[in-house]
Protein backbone atom coordinates (compact mmCIF):
# COMPACT_ATOMS: atom_id res chain seq x y z
CA UNK A 1 0.00 0.00 0.00
CA UNK A 2 1.48 3.28 -1.04
CA UNK A 3 1.22 6.28 1.45
CA UNK A 4 0.33 9.55 0.16
CA UNK A 5 2.61 12.78 0.75
CA UNK A 6 0.72 15.66 2.55
CA UNK A 7 1.00 18.71 0.24
CA UNK A 8 3.22 21.08 2.10
CA UNK A 9 1.35 24.12 3.09
CA UNK A 10 1.03 27.00 0.65
CA UNK A 11 0.91 24.72 -2.70
CA UNK A 12 -1.27 24.98 -5.32
CA UNK A 13 -2.71 22.15 -6.97
CA UNK A 14 -3.97 21.21 -10.75
CA UNK A 15 -7.88 22.80 -10.03
CA UNK A 16 -6.97 26.19 -8.65
CA UNK A 17 -6.95 29.51 -9.34
CA UNK A 18 -3.98 30.62 -10.45
CA UNK A 19 -3.02 33.49 -8.37
CA UNK A 20 -2.81 37.07 -10.71
CA UNK A 21 0.04 38.94 -10.18
CA UNK A 22 1.28 42.02 -11.86
CA UNK A 23 5.54 42.11 -12.18
CA UNK A 24 8.22 44.31 -13.90
CA UNK A 25 9.99 42.47 -16.86
CA UNK A 26 13.72 43.00 -18.29
CA UNK A 27 12.72 46.72 -19.69
CA UNK A 28 10.81 47.44 -17.14
CA UNK A 29 7.02 47.01 -18.52
CA UNK A 30 4.33 45.98 -16.13
CA UNK A 31 3.12 42.33 -17.23
CA UNK A 32 0.25 40.71 -15.58
CA UNK A 33 -1.39 37.09 -15.74
CA UNK A 34 -4.32 38.64 -16.38
CA UNK A 35 -3.13 39.90 -19.73
CA UNK A 36 -3.04 36.37 -21.13
CA UNK A 37 -6.55 35.62 -20.67
CA UNK A 38 -7.84 33.54 -23.35
CA UNK A 39 -4.62 31.69 -23.50
CA UNK A 40 -2.89 29.48 -21.85
CA UNK A 41 0.11 30.30 -19.92
CA UNK A 42 3.29 28.30 -18.46
CA UNK A 43 4.94 30.27 -15.65
CA UNK A 44 7.63 29.35 -14.06
CA UNK A 45 9.96 30.17 -10.67
CA UNK A 46 13.91 29.58 -11.21
CA UNK A 47 16.57 30.83 -8.83
CA UNK A 48 18.80 32.64 -10.45
CA UNK A 49 19.20 34.62 -13.62
CA UNK A 50 22.98 33.40 -15.50
CA UNK A 51 23.58 30.54 -13.56
CA UNK A 52 24.15 26.85 -15.45
CA UNK A 53 20.79 25.29 -14.19
CA UNK A 54 18.76 28.08 -14.87
CA UNK A 55 20.81 29.02 -17.98
CA UNK A 56 20.30 25.50 -19.08
CA UNK A 57 16.32 26.10 -18.54
CA UNK A 58 15.60 29.56 -19.83
CA UNK A 59 17.09 28.49 -23.14
CA UNK A 60 15.48 24.93 -23.37
CA UNK A 61 12.18 27.29 -23.19
CA UNK A 62 13.67 29.50 -25.72
CA UNK A 63 14.42 26.76 -28.15
CA UNK A 64 10.80 25.02 -27.18
CA UNK A 65 9.29 28.82 -27.69
CA UNK A 66 7.77 27.73 -31.13
CA UNK A 67 6.24 24.55 -30.85
CA UNK A 68 4.64 25.61 -27.21
CA UNK A 69 3.16 29.08 -28.84
CA UNK A 70 1.92 26.68 -32.02
CA UNK A 71 0.21 25.00 -29.34
CA UNK A 72 -1.31 28.12 -27.73
CA UNK A 73 1.02 28.27 -24.49
CA UNK A 74 2.54 31.81 -23.69
CA UNK A 75 5.88 31.36 -21.56
CA UNK A 76 6.70 33.24 -18.44
CA UNK A 77 9.86 32.74 -16.35
CA UNK A 78 10.29 34.80 -12.68
CA UNK A 79 13.42 34.91 -10.50
CA UNK A 80 14.02 37.24 -7.78
CA UNK A 81 16.41 39.12 -9.01
CA UNK A 82 16.50 43.12 -10.06
CA UNK A 83 15.24 43.94 -13.34
CA UNK A 84 19.00 44.94 -14.51
CA UNK A 85 20.10 41.45 -13.96
CA UNK A 86 17.26 40.14 -16.28
CA UNK A 87 18.18 42.25 -19.01
CA UNK A 88 21.72 41.18 -18.71
CA UNK A 89 20.85 37.46 -19.00
CA UNK A 90 17.85 38.17 -21.94
CA UNK A 91 20.82 39.51 -24.27
CA UNK A 92 23.51 37.08 -23.12
CA UNK A 93 21.03 34.00 -23.89
CA UNK A 94 19.13 35.99 -26.44
CA UNK A 95 15.90 34.90 -24.53
CA UNK A 96 12.35 35.56 -26.38
CA UNK A 97 9.71 35.22 -23.91
CA UNK A 98 9.38 37.83 -20.35
CA UNK A 99 11.65 37.12 -17.31
CA UNK A 100 9.79 38.62 -14.61
CA UNK A 101 11.46 40.02 -11.53
CA UNK A 102 9.80 39.09 -7.89
CA UNK A 103 12.00 40.85 -5.72
CA UNK A 104 10.09 41.30 -2.92
CA UNK A 105 9.13 37.41 -3.62
CA UNK A 106 5.28 37.92 -2.78
CA UNK A 107 4.23 36.07 -6.13
CA UNK A 108 7.12 33.01 -5.46
CA UNK A 109 5.27 33.37 -1.95
CA UNK A 110 1.48 33.15 -3.20
CA UNK A 111 2.48 29.84 -5.65
CA UNK A 112 4.19 27.95 -2.85
CA UNK A 113 7.38 28.52 -5.08
CA UNK A 114 9.49 30.20 -2.16
CA UNK A 115 10.16 28.03 1.15
CA UNK A 116 12.07 25.54 2.19
CA UNK A 117 14.24 23.16 -0.07
CA UNK A 118 16.72 20.60 0.33
CA UNK A 119 20.02 21.23 -1.57
CA UNK A 120 23.25 18.79 -1.54
CA UNK A 121 21.76 17.61 1.87
CA UNK A 122 21.08 20.25 3.54
CA UNK A 123 18.00 22.39 4.55
CA UNK A 124 17.80 25.73 2.75
CA UNK A 125 15.22 28.09 2.55
CA UNK A 126 14.84 29.74 -1.18
CA UNK A 127 13.20 30.12 -4.72
CA UNK A 128 12.05 26.19 -5.41
CA UNK A 129 12.39 25.68 -8.96
CA UNK A 130 8.53 25.52 -10.12
CA UNK A 131 5.98 24.66 -13.32
CA UNK A 132 2.44 26.01 -13.52
CA UNK A 133 0.50 25.66 -16.26
CA UNK A 134 -2.30 28.61 -16.69
CA UNK A 135 -5.37 27.68 -18.54
CA UNK A 136 -7.14 30.20 -20.63
CA UNK A 137 -9.61 30.93 -17.80
CA UNK A 138 -6.88 31.25 -15.48
CA UNK A 139 -7.14 28.09 -13.27
CA UNK A 140 -4.08 25.78 -13.09
CA UNK A 141 -3.89 22.32 -15.34
CA UNK A 142 -0.48 21.81 -14.19
CA UNK A 143 1.16 22.44 -10.82
CA UNK A 144 5.10 21.21 -10.32
CA UNK A 145 7.56 21.39 -7.84
CA UNK A 146 10.89 20.49 -7.33
CA UNK A 147 11.31 20.16 -11.17
CA UNK A 148 14.65 19.56 -12.55
CA UNK A 149 16.50 22.04 -14.98
CA UNK A 150 17.98 19.72 -17.29
CA UNK A 151 15.19 17.83 -19.15
CA UNK A 152 12.46 19.49 -17.63
CA UNK A 153 10.65 21.05 -20.77
CA UNK A 154 10.76 17.86 -22.82
CA UNK A 155 9.01 16.66 -19.79
CA UNK A 156 6.49 19.38 -19.59
CA UNK A 157 5.88 19.12 -23.57
CA UNK A 158 5.04 15.37 -23.11
CA UNK A 159 2.51 16.23 -20.44
CA UNK A 160 1.12 19.03 -22.37
CA UNK A 161 1.02 16.51 -25.61
CA UNK A 162 2.93 18.53 -27.48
Amino acid sequence: MSETKPVPPGRLSAGDPAPDFTLPDSEGNQVSLSDFRGRSVVVYFYPAAATPGCTKQACDFRDNLAELGEAGYAVLGISPDKQAKLAKFVADEGLTFPLLSDADKAVMNAYGAFGEKTMYGKTVTGVIRSTFVVDPEGVLSHAQYNVRATGHVAKLRKDLKI
